[in-house]
């Protein structure tokens, strides 16, 4: 074994060592004062890379995505650690496993991330001592129409394309995840992570209705629109949401329903998860009782740690600075 993650004392419990324990890496001595360096591969869509928007809301990659921030912590303590930064924005699973993300043509040199991924594990074998991955998000790219909180104006969901989404979640992560351990070290670590609910921010805006109706309906327990205040409907239409759902239930759900697969799939493959549904206390609609805004705790966590309630540059579903941090955070946890 070259490498084991270790937890530092107390002191200093928030970094993270690789320390050398034996083995010979070609050097003559031990891993620790070898000329190879380690390597922390990143893998992924645009969270990956940090996308953020600019002043003027256009969206641009940055260096302050999790994987940057994780890895500075990590080159922190081991400066030999080199970070191969493998991720594509719009990157979906279908992409990832076959190619065609027209925003990654050049990435690869015409092969599929999956393939460039195994590509470099083949290479660097053990050297490569920790794998990150987010990835199945842009599954549902499409099939929410923007949300404008400035303008009032609600997302619409097309269920059909949620429903592939989640099929493509169920069945190719899985070969992502098992080409993925069969293709790293026996000593590289594999951390994934779920994913937050952004369209929570959608409730700011049912509260700003509510607030010009003037109607005086009690609020629900959850700080959702009630059923009588919900659109009546016929019953479900194709593509549509039944009248009696709104858009934050049903996103909910469907996000509950995603990350669960994903839990199971990394499971079964010994990947470690890094949850940030639960980070972002995703399925928490009640308000803290020192809450300075009267939101619930899911809101507060998506209008603090992404773009969704910045009307200025958004609403944007990626994470900002102070939600990058946070992410990093809990993929650090696992590495303890």
């Amino acid at each position: 074994m070259r490498t084991r993650w270790a937890a530092l004392t107390a002191a200093t419990a928030t970094i993270l060592v690789a320390t050398a324990c034996g083995g010979d890496d070609g050097s003559g001595g031990d891993g620790a004062s070898g000329n190879e360096p380690g390597y922390y591969l990143s893998l992924g869509d645009s969270l990956t890379v940090g996308v953020q928007p600019d002043d003027n809301g256009t969206l641009q990659e940055t260096r302050d995505g999790y994987t940057d921030v994780l890895y500075r912590n990590l080159y922190d303590t081991d400066s030999t650690l080199q970070h191969e930064r493998m991720g594509c924005g719009g990157e979906d699973t279908t992409s990832f496993l076959r190619g065609g993300n027209g925003q990654c043509e050049d990435e690869y040199g015409g092969a599929s991330q999956m393939e460039a991924a195994e590509d470099f594990l083949d290479e660097h074998g053990d050297r490569v001592e920790l794998v990150t991955l987010t990835i199945g998000g842009n599954n549902f790219t499409g099939c929410v129409d923007d949300l404008d909180i400035e303008e009032g104006d609600g997302p619409t969901v097309d269920v059909d394309c949620v429903e592939d989404g989640l099929e493509r979640i169920g069945t190719e992560l899985p070969e992502i995840t098992e080409r993925l351990s069969a293709a790293a070290g026996e000593d590289t670590r594999i951390v994934a992570m779920t994913y937050y609910n952004p369209f929570l921010a959608a409730l700011l805006l049912e509260d700003e209705e509510e607030a010009e109706e003037g109607s005086g309906d009690e609020e629900s327990p959850e700080g959702k629109a009630t059923d009588e205040e919900l659109p009546e409907g016929d019953g479900e239409v194709e593509g549509e949401l039944p009248g009696d759902e709104d858009v934050v239930e049903y996103a909910t759900g469907v996000l509950e329903e995603m990350n669960e697969s994903m839990r199971e799939t990394y499971a079964a493959d010994g990947i470690d998860v890094a949850d940030v549904a639960d980070l972002f206390d995703s399925s928490d609609f009640d308000v803290p009782e020192n809450s300075e805004t009267g939101m619930p705790a899911n809101v507060q966590a998506i209008c603090d740690w992404t773009w969704m309630c910045d009307t200025a540059v958004g609403p944007d579903i990626h994470t900002n600075k102070a939600g990058a941090q946070e992410i990093a955070g809990a993929f650090e946890d696992q590495l303890r």
